[in-house]
């Protein structure tokens, strides 16, 4: 048996959210399996773990080259090119471009303090609350839990002074919106239909199931035995959790920012700047997990998705403008990582993966 890429859960999340990656064990060794080689490997993985859907994409010089879909959306249904998977907390890189493109046109500040906006009711007697600011939120540094449910209260509370150290929170991705709502008198679905969506084609990625997900193409989730699970057919949009999306749609996304077509090589360049270290080698800038150590002045920036009967992750090489995105629909997705990373992505993917496999 050989450690295998997960996604890492900062502290207890209940609701198995999380933006970086992390070691686990698989039920039979893949990495090793060359997918190019053998046309079965892939095929091999879903059926050694349980997995009935993986969906990969692989972007090369700023452009979308491969859509790969293996498997089945549910038993006796297979997966079109087209899937629509809840990609979970990957749904936080959209809500991070989405400020920092607001950021970009002068109409939001990463210091304000969000008070200004809106202030939780949980926390409204907190003086900490008066400290909170956007920056805060997308590096992980606001103090709360990843959700409130976490708290023996069941009430949102500071944990920590915001600023001071990382802690995951979807919570905080969760406050951003509703103070961006408050401001812009425009729900949060709204802003990022018009700033990101509709300019980029995006058709086929939604934040509730209020807006027509074609749930014909939907990716079921799967628990870890193979058994179905009930599909969260959320009517409240989420800044932190539960876009269903495309391949297409998210390399769309990924391109554009990768090309300078969504934020200005400045505001990149400020998106990608280190705010806290995680842990050894892992350092969280502005709504990413950034690699610095990849040889040749190379980078990575990457963000997973955790959530009940689906693994998702995105890695990025902004110097390369090469990107690799894998979706899946079971909780098992991640024992796929590995020989995916490393057949696509090469030495760069290989050096990821050993960053990981150094992590405690």
């Amino acid at each position: 048996m050989m450690n295998l890429l997960k996604l890492m859960l900062s502290g207890l999340l209940m609701s198995l959210l999380c933006c970086t990656l992390a070691l686990g064990q698989s039920e039979k060794d893949t990495a090793d399996i060359p997918i190019k080689e053998n046309s079965a490997a892939i095929a091999s993985w879903m059926k050694a773990n349980k997995i009935p859907s993986v969906a990969i994409g692989m972007i090369r010089d700023g452009v979308l080259k491969e859509i790969n879909v293996y498997g089945e959306l549910k038993k006796g249904v297979p997966a079109p090119y087209n899937s629509i998977y809840n990609v979970a907390s990957i749904t936080k890189t959209v809500t991070a471009v989405l400020t920092l493109k607001l950021v970009e046109q002068g109409k939001w500040d990463l210091d304000e303090p969000l008070y200004k906006y809106w202030t939780d009711p949980d926390v409204k007697d907190d003086p900490r609350s008066r400290k909170l600011s956007t920056r805060h939120i997308l590096s992980h540094q606001t103090g709360f839990p990843n959700w409130r449910s976490n708290l023996k209260s069941g009430k949102l509370a500071f944990e920590f002074e915001p600023g001071t150290k990382y802690q995951y929170s979807g919570e905080g991705m969760e406050y951003l919106r509703r103070a961006l709502e408050s401001k812009f008198k425009q729900s949060y679905e709204k802003l990022v239909e018009d700033l990101i969506f509709k300019p980029l084609g995006m058709s086929d990625s939604h934040f509730t199931w209020n807006t027509g997900v074609d749930e014909s193409r939907f990716a079921v989730p799967h628990d870890e035995n193979g058994k179905i699970l009930e599909i969260n057919r959320n009517k409240h949009a989420n800044a932190a959790d539960l876009m269903t999306i495309t391949i297409k749609d998210y390399a769309a996304f990924l391109t554009a920012l990768m090309n300078g077509k969504l934020l200005s090589l400045k505001t990149f360049d400020q998106m990608m700047v280190p705010q806290v270290k995680i842990k050894a080698d892992n350092l969280m800038a502005l709504g990413w997990v950034i690699y610095e150590q990849l040889g040749a002045g190379a980078y990575g920036l990457s963000h997973g998705g955790s959530d009940p009967g689906a693994r998702t992750i995105a890695i990025a090489l902004p110097k390369s403008k090469d990107a690799l995105i894998i979706f899946t629909n079971s909780d098992n997705g991640t024992k796929t990582y590995v020989g995916i990373i490393r057949e696509y992505l090469k030495e760069k993917g290989q050096k990821i993966i050993d960053i990981e496999m150094k992590q405690p």
